[in-house]
């Protein structure tokens, strides 16, 4: 019978088994990298959700106090202003002004442009501008 012996290793086969320092460096490297990348999608995406939430609380209490405006016979010319669930908040209402609208035309109706402003507790701001309908006053 025939039996086939490995050679013992040698001084070459111990240098090729491993990782050179070069191999292990770029290999860091390139680890590197790729945690810089994440770490600044993760950072990018936190602060886009916080806009968004942000924005979201702004408009839903332009929306509640929108909601909560006296009627049209109530609301006058002029400025109001109060604070709702930390937002401060202003409500414009000035007579609206269009070419193609004439205060001389018999109508019951006046239109108004109502502006309102809500300040976050932060600092943006969110603007909401509409016409409303009123009921000319009886001359």
């Amino acid at each position: 019978m025939i039996s086939f012996q490995k050679p013992a290793p040698t001084f070459r086969d111990h240098a090729r088994a491993g990782f050179t320092l070069i191999e292990v460096v770029v290999a860091l490297a390139l680890i590197a990298v790729a945690l810089t990348a994440i770490g600044s999608l993760m950072a990018t995406t936190i602060r886009g959700t916080r806009s968004l939430d942000q924005h979201l609380s702004l408009a839903e209490t332009t929306r509640a106090i929108e909601a909560a405006l006296p009627s049209r016979d109530q609301l006058a010319e002029g400025s109001t202003s109060g604070e709702m669930a930390g937002h401060r908040w202003r409500i414009d209402v000035l007579p609206f002004r269009a070419s193609f609208v004439d205060p001389r035309l018999p109508s019951p109706w006046v239109p108004q442009t109502v502006v309102i402003t809500v300040r976050a507790p932060d600092g943006p701001v969110l603007q909401i501008s509409t016409v409303r309908l009123q009921r000319r006053p009886e001359q």
